[in-house]
């Protein structure tokens, strides 16, 4: 009887173990791997390359969803779930060659999960027929919520003669796609087949759930208890009285992130009022408050200052951190819960996150560690937080070193930077191993000069800008005057205008081209795209721009001849401006510019 009884306790163990969304007292730190538009600068072969700095500093590394969507996509309209995964960050093969990368060096992949709406091939309700291992996995349009988009859905099924499921949404709805149903059986089969093979095939190691408000937290639940993640955690995008109830859905089998400290770093940041990281409104406090009468939420506390949905676009501006950057990641990082940190600002100041991941662990900081306020007012706040091996004190805000640590604590100082000092106790910060990141920006291929289809016609005023593959597929121009009014140039709202592009340089680059339109020059000039930008630059006319570097040549107007092709011998081939041949001086070329026995004329 005691053999039974000892049995039953060892299984009750491992059933609560299993159950559990996010491992207690853990230490780990994870890289949202990408941002918004990064398909170039987070390439699955670009992330691979990266694998041993990363594998130095990152525990997990989340990156977006890996299916084939029908396009170029961030992966948030997803498609198909088993047999296509050739998505716009590279192919099945530089997938699967990534995570195991990943793996061998101790870093666990964390997949984004969209499972709260899917898109259709063609119409409003079909979707893939996939077959996976045998078996075969189709929606249909009954596996669609009967309130999907309002009803417009319904509508348009109404009138196609389709049906859809007897079941409304059992979250909030969103009309940019289907909403499934996942009270039907076939969903969800098909989910937690998908689950079990992004873990068991791809080895993903767990999962980033998108948009969990949009269906019952208790699916989460069911979900992972039949995967069995070790890591799950959701986007539940809300104040803290909610996403506590959404954990509690789900019975703790999935973390949650913390949007509420997120907003109280940004709120700090951005009023330059640092008492404000104590301050929070209506109530809302983060997971990991100790305000709380139950605080056991800090285990399930996923912590961020910024992420895709948030950050600053070229397009738009969500509501992002606009200063102190550093400060903000030297918070997040000597508190407890589970840090997040942001691809750009990984890329941005790599050696310094380093350095404050370093001291984390070296203290032995944890999702579940103690905290308490030391000191607080407008220009700095000073937090301890005690880890299995020593303790940490930060100081962040403009007086952060005019901050005195308490005489009592035997505080040493650690790290400092611009706004922020780390100071630990019951530990010799000497002790402390740095690791050495190679804060070079990987380059999409060095400057070889000007192309030769960068020409300007006599009299025009342009600029030109050699773009890093990584700046995206649009480079935009920002252009002011220095005349003491802030005038904008162009007369539009940030990012400017699109520049036109020439053609690809040798060595991969993309080539661009503005063209100034206005009656003056601008005086100044910037670039930008993909989340990238260059500095204020002066304008030179007929200036060649290369990335980051600036001004590197300057392109003088050739005169261009007119060509008459009436009577004109077909001894010299005719080439475009990108040097392809396109035919012979007896040939009908359509008006434009050519290359002819490497002199310009222009066809009219």
């Amino acid at each position: 009887m005691r053999r039974f009884y000892s049995s039953l306790i060892f299984c009750f163990v491992v059933l609560t173990a299993m159950a559990q969304g996010w491992p207690k007292s853990y230490s780990g730190v994870m890289l949202q791997g990408f941002y918004w538009n990064s398909y170039a600068d987070t390439q699955w072969t670009r992330l691979e390359r990266q694998a041993d700095d990363l594998a130095k500093v990152f525990d997990l590394v989340w990156i977006p969803q890996s299916g084939y969507c029908g396009g170029q996509s961030m992966g948030y309209d997803d498609l198909y779930w088993f047999t296509n995964y050739n998505s716009s960050f590279g192919t099945e093969a530089e997938l699967r060659s990534m995570i195991k990368t990943f793996k061998d060096k101790g870093i666990g992949t964390i997949a984004d999960v969209v499972i709260n709406h899917r898109k259709n091939v063609s119409t409003w309700v079909d979707f893939p027929k996939e077959t996976y291992k045998g078996e075969t996995y189709e929606m249909f349009s009954t596996d669609i919520c009967a309130d999907d988009d309002d009803g417009a859905t319904k509508t348009w099924a109404d009138k196609n003669k389709y049906s859809l499921s007897a079941n409304n949404d059992t979250g909030e709805g969103w009309g940019g796609m289907r909403d499934l149903d996942h009270k039907s059986t076939n969903v969800q089969r098909i989910v937690k087949a998908y689950l079990k093979m992004l873990l068991e095939d791809f080895g993903y190691t767990g999962f980033r759930y998108d948009m969990v408000k949009g269906y019952s937290g208790s699916y989460t639940k069911l979900y992972n208890e039949d995967s069995k993640p070790q890591f799950s955690v959701g986007e539940c995008w809300d104040g803290t009285a909610t996403i506590r109830n959404w954990i509690d859905a789900t019975q703790k089998t999935s973390a949650a992130f913390d949007f509420q400290f997120r907003y109280t770093v940004r709120n700090a940041a951005n009023a330059g009022d640092w008492n404000k990281l104590g301050q929070q409104n209506d109530g809302n406090y983060p997971l990991i408050s100790k305000n709380y009468e139950n605080a056991s939420y800090s285990q399930y506390a996923v912590t961020f200052v910024e992420n895709h949905d948030t950050e600053k676009r070229p397009d738009a501006d969500q509501d992002p951190i606009k200063k102190d950057t550093l400060a903000a990641n030297a918070y997040l990082l000597a508190m407890p819960g589970t840090p997040c940190v942001f691809f750009t600002h990984w890329k941005a100041y790599k050696q310094e996150i380093a350095n404050m991941i370093a001291v984390r662990k070296a203290v032995g900081i944890t999702n579940t560690s103690a905290y308490a306020n030391m000191a607080s007012n407008k220009d700095y706040y000073a937090v301890q937080t005690t880890g299995t091996k020593g303790k940490l004190l930060v100081v962040v805000g403009t007086g952060a070193a005019n901050y005195t640590p308490p005489t009592n604590g035997n505080w040493k100082k650690a790290i400092s930077g611009y706004h922020y000092v780390y100071y630990v106790s019951d530990l010799d910060p000497a002790t402390i191993v740095y690791p050495e990141i190679n804060t070079e920006e990987e380059k999409d291929g060095e400057y070889a000069g000007v192309p030769a289809f960068c020409t300007m016609e006599e009299g025009e005023r342009c600029a030109f800008f050699e773009a890093p593959i990584s700046w995206g597929s649009q480079i935009f121009v920002w252009a002011w005057m220095n005349n003491g009014k802030g005038e904008d140039y162009l007369g539009t709202n940030w990012p400017g205008v699109s520049a036109t592009k020439l053609g690809t340089a040798d060595n991969g680059n993309s080539v661009w081209k503005w063209t100034v339109t206005g009656s003056v020059n601008p005086d100044n000039i910037i670039f930008s795209g993909g989340g990238m930008q260059t500095g204020n630059m002066n304008y030179t006319n007929g200036g060649y721009y290369f990335g980051k570097d600036g001004l590197k040549a300057t392109v003088t107007a050739t005169a261009i001849r007119h060509i008459d092709m009436t009577g004109q011998p077909a001894e010299y081939a005719v080439f475009d401006l990108q040097g392809r041949q396109v035919g012979t001086t007896k040939s009908s070329l359509k008006p434009g510019v050519y290359i002819i026995n490497k002199q310009k004329f222009i066809v009219r």
